[in-house]
């Protein structure tokens, strides 16, 4: 019996450690040794570009609004971290919206914002290899899709929805309304910052909105969210299923189904999160049913946007909040590494059976 364990045991912990080296090689996963040239990766990466966006924004804020060197170059740097951390925090009462129209303030943001939210992974594997982008790994490719899709899919519909409503961008001219359109659309993906009053903006903007929120950004990154691949993992079983397909496929690569599972469970867990939470703010408060779920996405996804409620919901409400910007910070990151670990073999399998689905 004491041999047949041990025997068991070594099987068990090979067939681990297979898993892993194949989980390596699909994903391009980092070895040991390589850890101190990712970790000088992010720190230069990080640093250059806050750097960047900081001088960008200390500029114009001497020259185009009159602020001294000291405080032009505080704000400049303290919006540059903010945006590229995607905290959103302002030094301005109004946040942005005194910028509304300055693309020399709004756009450097939105390029520190993009950038941060593609996930370090990604960041690191493009600058090593961006001359061969077919060498990429599905997660890269997977990410920057999923990232320009939703940047063209929110510019679009902030576009259409709010191109009229003078609350927000109806008053401005084409390139402005092009202009804070996009920037919504960037913001919206766990940034926080806002150039319009988002309590101004129609419902179907906030729906999108909610959307473009819980997605957030990519993996391993300073955003928020289920991240984006996870959207579009879920987005192509659902095509294979249409399809019928017994594989699911992205970029001529098999999705493994332990991946699909993991996709799964994120999703399910955090829209049961906000629904449960959705519904406890309701039950104490009047306030609409648009505005709250609102502000328990942006809570759930750390983003930060609001449409002025916040101050207005009773201790409890806000209790809550509070609560979920910490399960979404740590805890979609904790049941992604979790199910990831727990993954074991089972020498047994139960009886098949099909119920009905639909």
């Amino acid at each position: 019996m004491a041999g047949a364990t041990l025997l068991g045991l070594l099987i068990s912990r090979r067939m681990r450690l297979g898993q892993r080296l194949v989980a390596q090689a699909e994903t391009r996963s980092l070895q040991l040794a390589d850890v101190k040239g990712v970790l000088l990766t992010i720190l230069a990466v990080t640093l250059v570009c806050e750097a960047v966006v900081a001088t960008i924004l200390t500029v114009r804020l001497h020259f185009g609004y009159g602020e001294p060197w000291g405080s032009a170059a505080w704000s400049g740097l303290f919006h540059a971290v903010s945006a590229f951390n995607n905290a959103g925090f302002s030094t301005y009462s109004d946040n942005l919206m005194g910028f509304a129209l300055d693309p020399l303030i709004l756009l450097p943001l939105c390029a520190a914002v993009i950038v941060s939210g593609l996930g370090f992974p990604v960041i690191n594997e493009v600058l090593r290899e961006w001359r061969t982008p077919r060498r990429w790994s599905i997660h890269a490719k997977l990410t920057l899709l999923g990232t320009l899709g939703l940047l063209f899919l929110g510019f679009a519909g902030v576009a259409v929805a709010e191109w009229n409503n003078a609350g927000t961008i109806g008053n401005m001219s084409a390139g402005g309304k092009a202009l804070n359109a996009f920037t919504h659309s960037v913001v919206s993906r766990t940034a926080g910052f806002n150039a319009v009053d988002i309590g101004q903006m129609r419902p179907e903007t906030l729906f999108l909105t909610n959307g473009l929120m819980l997605i957030g950004g990519g993996s391993a990154g300073t955003a928020g969210g289920i991240k984006v691949t996870t959207f579009l993992l879920l987005g192509f079983v659902v095509w294979a299923e249409i399809r019928g397909r017994s594989d699911v496929t992205a970029f001529r690569r098999r999705i493994c189904p332990d991946a699909q599972r993991q996709a799964l469970a994120v999703v399910l867990l955090a829209v049961g999160l906000v629904g449960v939470s959705t519904l406890a703010i309701l039950s104490l408060t009047t306030q609409p049913l648009d505005k709250v779920l609102f502000e328990v996405i942006s809570a759930f996804a750390t983003v930060g946007l609001s449409t002025g409620i916040t101050a207005a919901l009773p201790p409890s409400a806000q209790m809550i909040l509070i609560g979920l910007m910490f399960v979404g910070r740590v805890g979609t990151i904790t049941v992604a590494a979790s199910l990831a670990l727990r993954a074991r073999h089972v020498p047994y399998r139960y009886p098949q059976e099909r119920p009905i689905v639909g």
